[in-house]
This record gives C-alpha cells, structure tokens and sequence, in this order.
C-alpha cells in the first residue's frame, strides 16, 4: 500500500476568502441596486409588493454570511486535524 503525504498551506484558504468576499460584494451592490428599483416603484403597488419582497428575500443571504464563513473555517481546521492525526496514528 502506497503512503501519500497530504500538505495544507495558507494559500488553500484564498479562494474560499475571496469567494466569500466576492459574494458579499455582489449582495450588497445587488440589494442597493433593488432599493433604487424600489423606489421607482409608486407605493402599494404590486410591483412595488414585490420588491419589497424580494429585498427580504435576498437579505436573508448575507445575514447568514458569518454562520456560512463559520462553517467553511471550521471544515478546513477539521480537515487539517484529521489529516494531521491520520498520517500520524496510520504509520
């Protein structure tokens, strides 16, 4: 049975980083973005009902954002800790 030696480095975590960034972009220039369409939208419309729902929608996103980040963290320390304990204790 052949043995693999499995290596982290910092610079595995930057794509996830800049993922989690782009998207936080994104949301938040998409929500400014349904706002300015809101406000063309005359009041107690339908079309302004949906914007409105809509908003709420997409919010619900970026409020999840930290527990989202939380658990990519925590899957790549688990990882790296069970990789570290298997090549250790699997000799």
């Amino acid at each position: 049975m052949e043995k693999t030696i499995s290596k982290f480095q910092i610079q595995d975590l930057l794509p996830i980083g800049m993922t989690l960034v782009v998207l936080g972009i994104a949301l938040a220039y998409g929500l400014m973005v349904m706002g300015d369409v809101q406000d063309d939208m005359t009041s107690n419309s339908a079309e302004y009902n949906a914007t409105s729902d809509a908003i709420e929608g997409v919010a619900e996103l970026p409020a999840k954002l930290p527990t989202i980040a939380t658990v990519v963290v925590a899957a790549v320390i688990i990882g790296i800790l069970v990789t570290y304990l298997a090549a250790r204790f699997m000799r």
